[in-house]
């Protein structure tokens, strides 16, 4: 695969969702919830007025709604413009 996204757009891996809780309960299907964090697997080189703070192999976390679904070879990935998401996971 090879996908650069351009101007400050990143290209994010979901990571995968809760199958288990903490409690031992198996979560079915039809209640995950959408997952909010993932990985950056690429970035675009930013614009004029904002700089790419993002660079791939950060671990993000982003909006409930941001970005838009796409699957290629399989895997579903996300691709959101940079101000979508709202930190870094250290």
């Amino acid at each position: 695969m090879n996908i650069t996204p351009l101007a400050d757009r990143v290209l994010i891996e979901p990571t995968a969702a809760e199958e288990v809780t903490m409690g031992g309960i198996i979560i079915p299907d039809s209640a995950k919830e959408k997952p909010l964090k993932g990985t950056v697997i690429a970035a675009g080189k930013g614009t004029k007025d904002e700089e790419m703070i993002l660079k791939p192999g950060d671990c993000v976390l982003y909006g409930k709604y941001a970005g838009t679904e796409l699957e290629l070879e399989g895997k579903k990935y996300l691709i959101m413009r940079q101000s979508d998401v709202l930190a870094i996971v250290g």
